[in-house]
């Protein structure tokens, strides 16, 4: 089937990035070329892929600052990677970035028929239905029927996301809590079961059990999350952020950081509580 012609006028600026995508992988390709950047030249899919999983959140953190030039520079640097991987695939003779787009391309037209195919639907959750109703057709299309549906789930993202990832799949074949209510009662009795292992009754504690129970607790919580249509990575970091906020002005209060460091632990209550306060009396409107 033919592309169909876009109809959004957003799609406009199309034609314009043409250009500079196609000298960036012109100079992505030199830069790998012989006689180009020795440390280009050196690096493998196993080398890049922590610059990856970095600029990933580096993204993440000029959205939540609402910092649009940083952004603009982080999803480069994003793109940089898309551009790296598909740059030493195609050496490999595995595919090239060509392949990429056009598959991409595909994809998307595929797995919105309500765009492209008249399918209608009647608001964004039936399009989220549609979504995983094909991805998961084009699946069983290829590859063994008989493989487990957490397969395509990768083992090497990050484990609050694996374990979201997880406990979203398994819901789809009714695997799951019914409501809140009962993600509360078994976080209760997650957090029992890691007490118990932190006083055992042989009175020898154990490492690996401890670390089990506490996976177990955190399994919970992002399961959880998802109930509570919370994503955990960015609430987690809103908090760190939030932490980091409240720290400094401790640290502010006290007279720096080496006066904070000989506090004594009610002094250090008393200025936390106090940055606590300051930051809820700005929040207020």
């Amino acid at each position: 089937m033919a592309n169909p012609e876009p109809t959004n006028s957003g799609l406009e600026a199309a034609p314009a990035a043409a250009d500079p995508l196609a000298e960036a992988i012109a100079i992505m390709a030199r830069l790998r070329a012989p006689g180009g950047c020795p440390w280009d030249r050196e690096q493998t899919f196993d080398s890049i892929k922590r610059h990856t999983l970095e600029e990933t959140y580096e993204v993440f953190d000029a959205i939540e600052r609402r910092a649009w030039p940083d952004l603009k520079d982080e999803l480069g640097d994003l793109m940089l990677q898309v551009l790296f991987y598909a740059q030493m695939a195609s050496e490999a003779g595995y595919f090239t970035i060509q392949d990429v787009a056009s598959n991409l391309n595909a994809k998307l037209i595929r797995r919105h028929p309500h765009i492209f195919a008249g399918v209608e639907v009647a608001d964004s959750d039936a399009v989220l239905r549609n979504w995983e109703q094909i991805k998961q057709s084009e699946k069983k299309i290829s590859t063994n029927p008989q493989a487990s549906m957490l397969n395509d789930i990768p083992r090497a993202m990050p484990a609050m996301l694996e374990a979201a990832k997880l406990g979203s799949r398994a819901a789809k074949v009714g695997f799951d809590w019914p409501d809140t209510n009962g993600l509360f009662d078994k976080l209760q009795e997650e957090i029992g079961e890691l007490r118990e292992e932190m006083v055992p009754s042989s009175g020898t504690q154990s490492a690996s059990a401890i670390e089990a129970e506490f996976g177990d607790l955190l399994f919970t919580i992002v399961n959880l999350a998802r109930h509570l249509k919370v994503d955990p990575e960015s609430a987690l970091r809103t908090t760190n952020a939030k932490f980091r906020h409240r720290f400094a002005a401790m640290e502010s209060a006290a007279g720096g950081p080496d006066a904070l460091a000989a506090s004594t632990p009610s002094e250090l209550d008393l200025l936390w509580n106090k940055a606590k306060n300051a930051a809820s009396e700005l929040s207020r409107p």
